[in-house]
């Protein structure tokens, strides 16, 4: 917040409640046993007015959950079906997290708080609806450092240690409880549209793409003149248009999500729901997250495919109110703008001006050449090459000509820096889990925040959904 500038007023929403009939089941929050504050995102808070809010509301609202004055009376847990693995599964929903408040954010956007680890739901199955501080810390690390390079990502909004001690399979045992809370546009997903064309609930799903395309604002389809009258091609098409962007986003971060289900797409464009994720210790396209993604189907190369034929489920769902053909159209531009959503985001990684298509295609060609031969990691590459720097051979080559974009001096102070690699995830993660020591997790956050403030936002393709950075 400048200086001298007011605090945000809260202004609380409600337009999920008009589906709420069908979208999701009411559920109570879990009653833990201990809440202790680890982390509250002020920055994020200032935007939707509740950064004012004192640590004893804080827990009250983020980890007793009782209702923000104005919004959603109470927890709604959604449904929804999904592929996993590209199997169909009909029995999912959320299962330890819910939708808890509506809100407008400062500039006018639907924003919403979800929640993990808040306890079970109708959809919980065999599982404990928990969430280990563990993963709770690596969430905030993920969304911290997404954001700060230009991924259009959810943002951890509070995380409270809950008491509890649960038990896991891929870590010691028993390990500590949190309760975690996430602020984005919202939580509707590709699954979500599954889940009604299972059922045949086409005047549901009429309604959702209303609610989406009302509360979700973005551009009209190019140039097609029938697709602006049929809502449910408008928003194939804005869907495609977000996560050909987040597939090149996270490709340029260098990052693996790790499981990429029709139920983890969120149609907003978002990346959110972090479990197994990766950054790259180094330019490998067969790199996997998950220790059970056997055959390497959401490999770090292999994400722009996964979140193509996501985007066709989205289409197959589509089609129980829309003919297939512009659906397919829609479809269709998600290569060429994957593509020249890379060479976007790689140019401002590299804090250079474009030189034109071909020049910049081959200007990447060059970079992931130099990468894999210098076994770096993202990371250290673009910040020991920004603005052509340092650079011989052929990618010198490649770099001739090209202009820096804005000032061309600062990346050394990040040279080293925060990378959110495995190991400085786990150093981090030992500070806490040994000594109760916090001050690695907020000092890498804070070194983070620097980094995004030096490379700036990315410029966004017209109408595309952001937050805000926070």
């Amino acid at each position: 917040m400048i200086a001298g500038e007011q605090p945000a007023a809260f202004r609380p929403e409600r337009p999920l409640l008009a589906l709420a009939d069908w979208l999701g089941d009411p559920v109570e929050p879990a009653d833990f046993p201990r809440t202790i504050l680890r982390w509250r995102n002020d920055r994020a808070a200032a935007t939707v007015g509740l950064a004012g809010l004192s640590d004893e509301d804080w827990i009250r609202h983020f980890a007793r959950f009782e209702p923000l004055h104005g919004t959603l009376p109470g927890p709604l847990a959604l449904r929804y079906h999904g592929h996993q693995f590209r199997v169909y599964n009909p029995d999912l929903g959320d299962g330890r997290g819910f939708t808890f408040a509506q809100m407008r954010a400062t500039d006018g956007r639907l924003l919403e708080l979800g929640t993990k680890g808040s306890g079970t739901t109708p959809w919980s199955r065999t599982a404990d609806g928990r969430l280990t501080l563990k993963g709770a810390v690596r969430e905030l690390l993920a969304t911290e450092m997404l954001g700060a390079l230009g991924v259009n990502t959810s943002k951890t909004f509070s995380i409270v240690e809950t008491g509890e001690e649960l038990s896991r399979g891929d870590e010691p045992s028993p390990t500590r409880s949190a309760v975690l809370v996430r602020l984005s546009h919202g939580h509707i997903r590709i699954g979500t549209f599954q889940r009604l064309a299972a059922l045949g609930e086409t005047e549901h799903m009429a309604e959702l793409i209303d609610y989406c395309l009302t509360q979700f604002p973005g551009p009209l389809p190019p140039d097609e003149a029938a697709a602006r009258e049929e809502p449910g091609v408008i928003l194939m098409h804005q869907v495609v248009e977000r996560l050909s962007d987040l597939a090149a986003s996270w490709m340029v971060a260098g990052f693996v999500h790790g499981v990429l289900n029709t139920d983890n797409m969120n149609v907003t464009g978002e990346s959110f729901d972090y479990g197994p994720w990766r950054f790259l210790p180094a330019w490998q396209p067969g790199f996997t997250a998950a220790y059970f993604d056997h055959a390497g189907l959401y490999a770090f190369g292999r994400q722009p495919e996964a979140l193509y034929w996501n985007c066709g489920q989205l289409a197959v769902a589509l089609r129980s109110l829309v003919e297939s053909a512009p659906l397919m159209e829609a479809l269709e531009r998600f290569g060429p703008l994957y593509m020249a959503n890379v060479r976007r985001h790689w140019l401002w990684r590299l804090g250079l001006l474009s030189q034109g298509d071909e020049r910049d295609a081959a200007l990447i060609a060059a970079c992931e050449a130099a990468m894999t031969e210098s076994g770096e990691s993202p990371a250290r590459f673009f910040v020991r090459h920004r603005h052509g720097e340092r650079a011989t051979g052929e990618l010198a080559e490649a770099l001739r000509g090209y202009v820096p974009a804005g000032i061309a001096s600062g990346g050394d102070d990040f040279n080293p820096g925060p990378t959110m690699v495995i190991d400085e995830v786990e150093e981090i993660w030992a500070a806490i889990a040994k000594r109760d020591d916090w001050s690695a997790m907020t000092n890498a956050v804070d070194r983070i925040r620097a980094l995004g403030e030096f490379l700036g936002q990315p410029p966004l393709p017209s109408g595309h959904l952001k937050l805000a950075p926070a």
